[in-house]
């Protein structure tokens, strides 16, 4: 057994026999050959089995066969292990630098013919590009070297090793090794060769690296070259034909700065690329430049002279059935989405994707946060003793990680921020890494959120600051102190750009206050945006013990310690379905902001670099969902920044609908992310004629009855409805409760929140305390008059001293059924409400009720704090798309102001409700659903709700917001619902 390595894998060296320094990831026309595709492989359960397969001539025939790239967990149905999710806790003794000696260790053969036109290389490299965890190389029998750095490049040199014909690799990659201490990011464990394998002939003469650093300034461009090759491979010829640009060095001392002055600039908005070669007599490397100018002048964050907001995500590298397998198709796809949605940046959380990615965000445009491959986030648990952060012995390691890291990825142009890692606390090793990005990278500023003080970074960055806390940060002249600063460390912080590099956690249905946040960014210049945590889910494929697939978080797999479903917090659902936040952070940070005055309409250009010219303005006027007219604004082109006004057209109100003028801001022709037509920008204007709501009429003489009777289309018994028209209907049912979001269900950190929280204590748990999941009735009284049917019900929970009481009275009414309900809590409630609301059960029939039209918000679901990309109109869906899939079943569904609502049976009607505002203007909204709120908050899983055709229709006063409780702020006090007196009236008619 080799004496490089412990049978526990606790050596801390980054790897033994890599090449060093790290170098780019260069397209090439010098000879390469992929080794992806079927291996032979066999998993042990230790690191320490014998490495007799490293062997020349070993028989590897009955080892299985494996997919390079591939997780080994995610093959073989189970046969290999299973993933394991955590967020913060390692999933093995915190021992550092060991870890146990179950170790599933995955041992890997394949075999190549090198080619015959090989001979004359002068060096042969064997390159990997992502393996997790430790990894340890044999050609031939002989151990080449061995590395860690699971997200990073590794090459080495196997020209000794290699042979004519026939070749054998051997690669043993241990699940667990001191690496691991370093790795703990939030996301899936998933061990194996995830990304390419490739054998590369470096000809003699040829190029090493390149990095052609490039500038903006004056309307010129420049290009700073750094070549790498032997002194015998020059001269070097730098080629740009779009440019006229031949331009050759004989000799390393002549490269010298060029001007290139027809250079156009590249941004994420205009990304701007050039075609170039850097090429000797014997290679030729083909490379894509953009010309941008990163600085920090004052507290901004400039590029190519103008401020950057960040409209950002957070991007891990996921997908259900390949894990962290890059698929450029998938990703490409999952690019133009980005840009589909007003997403114009991508932090790498927490490590660097797929060199491929970054050529797809070079040319769709994208400002990218590349981070560095390091977090130690589970040292928190024992009050970050141990942390290598700032522990010496570590400290290769961390430098190599930064090292390879900026090599592999400084050519591109989208490049726009180094972050050193995340969630490893702090200390000097930290350092060390920005000291030398700085020494290497001076063109690009040092991000790393840990450090709170700002001593070794350009940035001032924060996860999750509440509203409040981020409008104090933004407002000139605050002069308190930061969070975890000293007076002096927060002067230093004030004088830098600041940005959120993780904000409103999108996990389930959420998150709320995203306008808020925007509205400062606007506000406040030294705010630069963000990134949402995150883009997507990160559900595995699995099926239910039926068959039924499903997509499986933490804890489904059977591992010892995991975080649940705390991997399910993007606003992209695991299908690559967006969720309702995705349209919501659309809508917020829409690049054109139109603002109604009078009979005319403000267009601002919210861009960094585009003008308008490339949009069309579209308005239509409807009544009562309607369409009327429409037709085209005609805007002046507006250049980045600037404003102006536009008449709007002449719009006459309905005498008897609503009428909303609608301006849609549309791509004018198709670009490689959208095609023509598509909407980045939509506003809405009420123009109805006020109309006064029916008053309510005051009845008289009310008598007790026994409630056995028919009031229109309604029948009752015993006051309880049971019929409307020709279908059995059951309410109206108080319903205070709802199935809780993961943010209700998040503890409060006891410091902000919109109630009396308890910290510790997540408002789901407050919630079923009090019993609103359990409510019980107890009926006071049933009254009629010829034509009205009242009752008193007073409801409250087991174990509970308060209640709610709530009056129903039916009527008839210009011969419509009319229902009126007054609910008023007592005193004594200690918590916000979930929910004010009435629910009607239609049990199952012949034709059940599957579709609802209405007239109201939509067409997606929206809440308080979730309003945005909502808009008024009239829509149709099944029961089955009125709710999201979240992975853990919750509140869904819910649409806003609504006005009129028709429950259908496939083509036929079933009943029609239109509502009437109360007092204040406040109309309600509804929710229609197969399940109730109690069902769906039982199941854990889509597949546990069982099949129903039983359909629950609610109707809602008001919403409790959504907030993003489950890893930041909680709702905002202005969308926190306490408890308190509503009123809902409603005119029922049969289909």
């Amino acid at each position: 057994m080799s004496t490089e390595l412990s049978p526990h894998v606790s050596d801390i060296t980054p790897g033994r026999g890599a090449l060093r320094p790290a170098r780019s990831w260069l397209h090439s026309d010098a000879p390469s050959l992929s080794l992806n595709g079927p291996w032979r492989f066999r998993l042990s359960p230790t690191a320490s089995g014998p490495e007799d397969f490293a062997a020349d001539g070993f028989d590897d025939r009955g080892w299985d066969s494996i997919p390079v790239p591939s997780h080994w967990v995610l093959e073989g149905d189970g046969a290999y292990g299973r993933p394991i999710y955590t967020n913060i806790q390692f999933p093995f003794p915190i021992d550092p630098p060991h870890v146990p000696d179950e170790n599933p260790t995955g041992d890997y053969r394949r075999h190549f013919d090198l080619p015959a036109d090989w001979s004359d290389a002068e060096r042969v490299l064997l390159r990997f590009d992502g393996v997790e965890s430790l990894f340890r190389v044999w050609v031939n029998g002989a151990e080449v070297g061995s590395a860690s750095g699971s997200r990073l490049a590794h090459e080495f040199d196997v020209t000794a090793a290699v042979r004519a014909g026939g070749n054998t690799v051997a690669v043993r990659v241990h699940q667990w090794s001191a690496a691991s201490y370093v790795e703990d990011q939030d996301q899936w464990w998933l061990p194996g060769i995830f990304r390419d394998v490739t054998l590369l002939a470096r000809p003699v003469g040829g190029i090493e690296d390149v990095w052609l650093r490039t500038g903006f300034e004056d309307g010129h461009g420049r290009i700073e070259a750094e070549i790498t090759a032997d002194a015998s491979a020059f001269p070097v010829t730098l080629r740009i034909p779009e440019l006229d640009i031949e331009h050759v060095w004989t000799a390393p001392g002549e490269i010298a700065p060029l001007d290139v002055p027809d250079a156009r600039p590249w941004s994420a908005e205009q990304p701007r690329l050039y075609e170039a070669t850097v090429s000797t007599a014997a290679e030729a490397i083909a490379l894509r430049v953009g010309f941008r100018t990163v600085e920090i002048r004052g507290d901004l964050f400039l590029v190519n002279g103008r401020r950057v907001v960040f409209h950002g995500v957070n991007r891990h590298e996921a997908h259900p059935e390949r894990g962290r397998v890059f698929d450029e198709a998938h990703a490409r796809e999952d690019l133009a989405r980005m840009k589909r949605f007003n997403v114009n940046a991508i932090r790498t959380s927490h490590y660097p994707p797929h060199p491929r990615l970054l050529d797809l965000a070079d040319e769709l445009g994208f400002w990218v946060v590349l981070e560095c491959d390091l977090e130690t986030h589970g040292f928190d648990q024992v009050g970050w003793a141990g942390n290598p952060s700032d522990d010496p012995a570590w400290r290769e390691v961390y430098l190599d990680r930064i090292r390879r890291t900026v090599e592999r990825d400084k050519n591109h142009p989208g490049v726009v921020i180094w972050s050193l890692g995340n969630e490893a606390g702090t200390g000097g090793n930290l350092a060390a890494m920005s000291a030398w990005v700085h020494a290497r990278d001076a063109g690009r500023p040092v991000h790393y959120e840990g450090d709170y003080t700002g001593a070794y970074t350009d940035i001032y960055s924060r996860m999750y600051a509440s509203v409040s806390e981020t409008e104090q940060i933004g407002a000139d002249g605050a002069r308190s102190p930061l969070l975890n600063c000293t007076p002096a460390q927060s002067a230093r912080q004030r004088t830098k750009p600041f940005l959120l590099c993780e904000y409103a956690h999108a996990m389930g249905n959420g998150p709320g206050a995203l306008d808020q946040y925007e509205a400062l960014v606007r506000q406040y210049p030294r705010l630069h945006g963000g990134f949402v945590w995150e883009w997507r889910d990160h559900g595995l494929l699995a099926a239910a013990p039926d068959g039924t697939p499903y997509y499986a978080y933490g804890g489904d797999f059977g591992e010892v310690v995991h975080d649940g479903n705390f991997v399910m917090d993007g606003m992209l659902l695991s299908d690559d379905v967006p969720s309702p936040s995705l349209f919501e952070f659309a809508a917020v940070t829409r690049p054109i902001d139109l603002v109604f005055d009078g009979g005319k309409v403000a267009v601002t250009n919210l861009r960094h670099t585009a003008d308008t010219a490339d949009l069309s303005f579209r308005w239509r006027v409807e009544h009562d969902g309607v369409r009327v007219a429409s037709g085209e604004l005609d805007v002046a082109v507006l250049a980045a920044g600037e404003s102006g006004w536009t008449p709007l057209p002449p719009v006459t109100p309905a005498p008897h609908a609503e009428t909303w003028l609608t301006i849609d801001v549309a791509l004018a022709s198709p670009t490689p992310w959208a095609p023509k037509g598509h909407v980045v920008a939509t506003a809405q204007l009420d123009c109805t004629a006020r109309r006064p709501v029916p008053t309510v009429r005051q009845q008289a003489d009310w008598q007790p009855c026994d409630g056995h009777r028919s009031l229109g289309i309604a029948e009752f018994t015993g006051g309880s409805l049971v019929r409307l028209g020709d279908r059995p209907v059951s309410g109206p049912h108080l319903e205070l409760f709802r199935a809780p979001t993961d943010n209700d269900e998040s503890p409060s950190d006891g410091v902000e929140g919109s109630d009396d929280s308890i910290a510790g204590t997540s408002h789901a748990d407050l919630w079923r305390r009090d019993g609103l999941d359990r409510l019980t009735v107890r009926r006071i009284g049933v009254e009629h008059t010829q034509d009205a049917l009242r009752t008193l019900d007073k409801v409250s929970a087991a174990n509970s001293a308060v209640w709610v009481m709530m009056e129903s009275i039916w009527s008839v009414e210009d011969g419509e059924l009319e229902l009126r309900v007054e609910i008023e809590p007592s005193h004594g409630w200690r918590t916000v409400w979930p929910r004010i609301g009435i629910r009607f059960d239609l049990p199952d029939v012949a034709a059940p009720v599957d579709g609802a039209e209405w007239f109201g918000l939509g067409p997606l679901e929206s809440y308080p704090d979730s309003l945005h990309a909502a808009r008024t109109g009239h829509f149709t869906s099944t029961i089955r798309d009125l709710s999201v899939d979240y992975a853990r079943p919750q509140e869904t569904g819910h649409r806003a102001e609504l006005r009129r609502l028709t429950l259908t049976s496939g083509a036929t009607e079933v009943l029609r409700i239109r509502t009437l505002a109360d007092t204040r203007g406040r109309r309600p909204g509804f929710t229609l659903s197969r399940h109730t709120p109690q069902q769906i908050a039982r199941a854990e899983h889509p597949f546990e709700l069982t099949d129903s055709t039983t359909s629950h229709l609610i109707i809602d006063a008001a919403q409790h917001g959504l907030g993003s409780r489950a890893c930041g702020p909680d709702v905002w006090p202005e969308f926190a619902l306490r408890p308190e007196s509503r009123t809902i009236r409603l005119r029922i008619a049969a289909g």
